[in-house]
């Protein structure tokens, strides 16, 4: 899930001043990193350098939220095992989904001759702090990434506009990327219904209600430890129920729920195909395939961004299904090589060694 909170006060303190120890030895250093820029995360003066604006404007920056699906974070409570892999999976979705961001979404407007255009911009720096655990201490692994108003090297800020409509497309590549990363880097299998549901196979419908996320009130902010979060996820599993965890499809791109994704519509701009890939990829999907893909399959969509993009049929959209199904099929065998030919020097290397 991705939401995009605006903020108006140079105060991080809420950031700087949370260790987020619960997720201590499953990832680098403190919850603070950058995906552009350096600095001490812990510094407020220091973080407080990504926020930019202008004199007018009142917003400072914004507050983009990245957190994983409830089966994903679950995992950080039944396998401990793989709590660093998981965490680096979402990092490297969470850095995916805001390369698109800042790709697609990331303009400033000017205007010539009466025309109105969206210009690319840029982040000068980018922070981000991840927190594996919500206000009421359940497992929910996200982040909070930190962005200025200002773009670098614009007098103006940025459309809020096209942050806005990109979001949908950049939340699909988080969940399609964050997929592919957990079944290449753990032994589970994540995947996506043609309902639009995220799975975890072995993961059932139980935790979700175990750890819904839902409560009455907001919670009170408690900076948990490692060991108490721990506890506190075991005695929550005393009152586990088993249910059934649903299976995984066979097929790894639903041509299906990419063609139902433009029912209704008049047209398809490129952020809804990129959407529409991202979630029909069940297995999930690098994203940078994705924006690859499109711009082979579709190319004049190519410098398309911001709000005004132009579009497409949605019959000339449908028509891209079988080629996505076909590159679906050809990336499938060529990983399966490879992970064949992986164990097979693993076996050679054994063998010489003895």
């Amino acid at each position: 899930m991705l939401r995009i909170f605006s903020r108006r006060s140079l105060d991080v303190r809420y950031f700087t001043d949370d260790p987020a120890r619960e997720l201590e030895g499953l990832r680098p250093q403190g919850p603070g990193w950058w995906l552009r820029g350096a600095g001490d995360t812990t510094d407020p003066e220091c973080v407080r350098g990504v926020l930019a604006s202008s004199e007018r404007a009142s917003v400072v920056g914004y507050d983009i939220v990245l957190a994983a699906p409830r089966p994903v974070s679950v995992l950080l409570a039944i396998d401990e095992p793989s709590g660093a892999a998981l965490v680096a999976a979402h990092r490297h979705a969470v850095a995916e989904a805001l390369g698109y961001l800042e790709e697609r979404g990331l303009t400033v407007r000017s205007q010539l001759a009466g025309e109105r255009y969206d210009l690319a911009a840029r982040w000068e720096s980018v922070v981000a702090f991840t927190h594996g655990v919500n206000r009421h201490g359940e497992p929910h692994l996200h982040d909070h990434v930190l962005v200025g108003a200002r773009p670098t090297g614009e007098d103006a800020v940025l459309d809020r506009r096209g942050l806005s409509v990109h979001a949908g497309a950049a939340d699909a590549l988080y969940l399609a990327t964050l997929r592919h990363e957990v079944n290449a880097r753990t032994s589970w299998r994540a995947w996506r219904s043609f309902q639009g549901v995220e799975h975890v196979v072995g993961v059932d419908e139980g935790y979700r209600v175990l750890w819904g996320g839902h409560h009455e009130g907001r919670g009170e902010k408690i900076h948990w430890s490692r060991e108490e979060a721990r506890a506190a996820w075991r005695d929550d599993l005393t009152r586990y129920q088993l249910e059934v965890a649903p299976s995984a499809p066979a097929r790894t791109f639903d041509a299906h729920a990419f063609a139902a994704s433009f029912e209704g519509a008049l047209s398809v701009t490129r952020r809804h195909l990129v959407q529409a890939w991202a979630h029909a990829s069940t297995f999930g999907e690098r994203a940078t395939r994705i924006d690859a893909g499109l711009d082979t399959l579709a190319p004049e969509l190519f410098h398309e961004r911001g709000v005004r993009e132009a579009s497409i049929t949605v019959t000339r959209a449908r028509s891209l299904a079988p080629s996505i199904s076909r590159q679906h099929v050809l990336d499938r065998a060529r990983e399966t090589a490879r992970h064949r030919e992986r164990e097979r020097d693993s076996r050679a290397g054994s063998e010489r060694s003895r």
